[in-house]
């Protein structure tokens, strides 16, 4: 072979690999979010919520549709950037027409049977997938409970204790990791870095990277003149979404001329999702009557008193009521049945009492009113169909000068409940008391609060 000729090829090669660093130095650079927990946190907790998940989800228990997502799903994770994590990746349909899909934190991935029926064809399968994946890698759960943790602002400590979410209903988490709306309800900017990274996901592994974009394109106009997407309840929708996977296609060097599209093995899980029986959806109970008791409402409270000690503060509930979480996350007081599933495999309090401080607020004393409005805002943001139903009063609490609010929101019992929000400013912080029931019940509840609320002695 002529020198000449050798020469040429060592330069086509050099070229061609000088071309593919360009092509790699373009490509977005992710930086995950602040995170207080570790990555074996984010597989303990995301196991725990995944086996709530798989004991009252309507899964499909179709072996044949969960090996092709678990095939289609480690396709990807071979091009994941882990940063070295190793997680126990679980792949699983759910039988929920509705177009959606999730991830827990650890690598548990719930495909809706919705979401494969709406794709047409593989690459945007393996787009909502690779996005979905894209948020174990980047740990945007963990992330935004760290947010919460770490704030107590108003925002992060209702983030975690009322529903966002799941629909509105007043949550207690325990530890709770596992409370959906902490790990599942994501900022824009969470979704634009999982839509990005996604996308380079997308194309590493072979597919066309405008599958994404393209199934974005398909929910938003099959949503026109309709109710959202239920994935777009659980993933809010960022401005210009579409215009920004295009853009990173482009930095990449543009759709590759081999990418793979579509397969043989998509059309015919696609078909036999199709054919699956559909789950029915759990009833919601009916509304109660007012001045009825639904039929399994707890116990009425009892006249008898506990002591609560918590920092910088005590007070007495009623000795047939539990107690949930704690000081740093807030903590709740109810009865047995107090609690409720709200259909997403969260824990709902339907009866009872919430108190915690909102220690991230750097409004003064003198600006009450201010910071109890700013707390109500928050509480709308992530709880759609919450109303005041009466404006903020002055009260006492404990002869502190304090405010007490009434709201209505969405009940886990079905209908709708009463909050009375109590707000008070102390050292530490704003300070407050939510007591809920449903609306029909909530009259004796109000009494039992009331109690609690004349018991309470500021200790700082």
């Amino acid at each position: 072979m002529p020198a000449s000729v050798c020469r040429f090829s060592l330069i086509s090669v050099v070229a061609m690999s000088i071309g593919c660093g360009i092509a790699l130095a373009q490509r977005s650079q992710l930086k995950p979010p602040w995170n207080m927990y570790s990555p074996q946190t984010d597989i303990t907790e995301g196991k725990k919520f995944a086996d709530q998940i798989e004991k009252q989800a309507p899964l499909c228990h179709d072996p044949k549709v969960d090996t092709y997502l678990t095939e289609l799903g480690k396709r990807l994770v071979a091009h994941l950037n882990t940063n070295g994590v190793q997680y126990p990746w679980e792949f699983h349909c759910v039988n929920d027409g509705s177009i959606n899909a999730f991830a827990l934190p650890g690598g548990y991935v719930f495909i809706n049977r919705g979401a494969i029926k709406a794709a047409n064809n593989e690459a945007q399968l393996a787009g909502v997938m690779a996005h979905e994946l894209s948020h174990v890698a980047l740990r945007h759960g963990t992330a935004q409970a760290s947010k919460a943790t770490f704030a107590e602002g108003a925002a992060g400590i209702f983030a975690s204790i009322f529903g966002g979410s799941t629909g509105g209903a007043l949550l207690t988490q325990g530890i709770s990791l596992g409370a959906g709306s902490a790990l599942l309800h994501y900022s824009r900017a969470a979704e634009t870095q999982a839509d990005v990274m996604g996308t380079q996901l997308l194309y590493d592994s072979g597919y066309d990277p405008r599958g994404l974009s393209q199934f974005f394109e398909k929910l938003q106009e099959e949503s026109k003149g309709k109710n959202p997407p239920e994935f777009f309840s659980d993933h809010p929708n960022p401005d210009h979404r579409v215009e920004r996977v295009d853009e990173e296609i482009r930095k990449l060097g543009g759709v590759p001329p081999n990418a793979r599209r579509d397969s043989a093995e998509f059309e015919a899980e696609k078909r036999e999702v199709m054919g699956l029986p559909i789950a029915p959806k759990p009833a919601r109970t009916a509304a109660a009557k007012p001045g009825s008791a639904p039929a399994g409402s707890p116990a009425e409270p009892s006249a008898n008193l506990e002591e609560y000690q918590g920092s910088g503060l005590s007070f007495r509930y009623p000795d047939n009521w539990k107690q949930f979480g704690g000081e740093s996350g807030g903590a709740a007081f109810a009865p047995n049945g107090g609690l409720l599933n709200d259909g997403s495999g969260n824990s709902a309090l339907a009866y009872g009492l919430t108190v915690g401080s909102a220690k991230g607020q750097t409004l003064g004393a003198s600006r009450l009113a201010e910071a109890t409005q700013q707390l109500i805002n928050d509480l709308q943001e992530t709880n759609p169909n919450m109303k005041i139903a009466q404006q903020p009063q002055n009260v006492k609490l404990n002869n502190q000068p304090a405010l007490s609010t009434y709201l209505t929101n969405d009940s886990p019992r079905g209908g709708l409940e009463t909050d009375r929000l109590i707000t008070v400013w102390r050292p530490q912080g704003l300070v407050y008391f939510v007591c809920t029931a449903p609306r029909g019940e909530f009259e004796s509840y109000h009494k039992a609060c009331g109690v609690v609320l004349d018991s309470v002695r500021f200790t700082n």
